[in-house]
């Protein structure tokens, strides 16, 4: 039975729509970024690049191994990673706009030989036991429909010793009252997170709570929205322009004090 009134089938859709605009948006980074304080000049693409590299470190991904980017989006940190790694990824998407652009972008970076994507379903892996070396869901879990399966299958897919990375938003108080995601679970707490994951057979390695760093950034996207207004309202009409931004404003409004945001790394057992 799902745990959500949504199908993959609209997420797929939700995706297919909003494409484009993550394209023009941070050049395809459509997870959040990572700035280090209000100091921090960084743009929302670099601050995207700073994320994915704090996953490839947090996994101890090496040049040769691969990597299963469950919810790859337009394929952005996938083609960072086998540019900057030397990894080779296989990226996993339920869009297929989103996977046509993404192999656009990996046929533009000559990055052909080491990524490919398809449109997958994560709680339906195609791979055999033990395919990959790593697993990252950058927040992409937040659209299962059955978290402990898609869990299942990350740990079915991994060879043993494997690891995987999740990044998510979280709460910081499980009794806090916030506005819903689209399409989106609920969020859950850091721990709540370290509990599902060991659940299901993983041994937790490291995490972080850096919701200040990033969740606590919002403030950037307002203003990204704003210094690319002329170019949506060109592409897109003055009134989804002016909806993306209250509805970047409604989903940072609780601030880092009630929401956080954790990068967690656990293995697959060895034997």
């Amino acid at each position: 039975m799902s745990e959500s009134d949504w199908t993959p089938a609209e997420v797929a859709e939700l995706y297919d729509s909003s494409c484009r605009m993550a394209t023009m948006f941070n050049d395809g980074y459509e997870h959040l970024g990572y700035w280090y304080d209000d100091k921090d000049d960084a743009s929302v693409e670099e601050a995207g690049k700073r994320l994915t590299r704090k996953v490839v470190d947090i996994l101890g991904l090496r040049r040769g191994e691969h990597l299963l980017d469950a919810g790859c989006g337009v394929g952005a940190p996938a083609t960072q990673i086998a540019r900057e790694v030397g990894a080779r990824v296989t990226g996993i998407t339920i869009s297929p706009a989103e996977c046509e652009a993404a192999e656009k972008r990996a046929a533009k970076a000559g990055l052909f030989h080491r990524v490919r994507f398809q449109v997958r379903d994560y709680h339906e892996l195609p791979y055999d036991e033990g395919h990959f070396d790593a697993v990252m869901a950058m927040e992409a879990l937040s659209h299962s429909v059955d978290l402990a399966k898609a869990l299942s299958e990350f740990y079915r897919v991994l060879k043993p010793g494997g690891r995987l990375a999740i990044t998510e938003t979280t709460m910081v108080h499980p009794d806090a009252q916030l506005p819903p995601f689209f399409r989106s679970r609920r969020p859950m707490t850091a721990d709540g997170w370290l509990e599902v994951v060991r659940g299901l057979g993983f041994v937790v390695e490291e995490w972080t709570q850096c919701g200040h760093r990033v969740y606590g950034m919002g403030n950037r996207y307002v203003a990204r929205t704003e210094a690319l207004r002329e170019e949506l309202v060109a592409e897109f009409g003055a009134e989804f322009v002016d909806a993306v931004k209250q509805g970047q404003k409604d989903m940072f409004a609780p601030g880092p004090e009630h929401m956080g945001y954790v990068i967690l790394c656990a293995r697959k057992p060895a034997s």
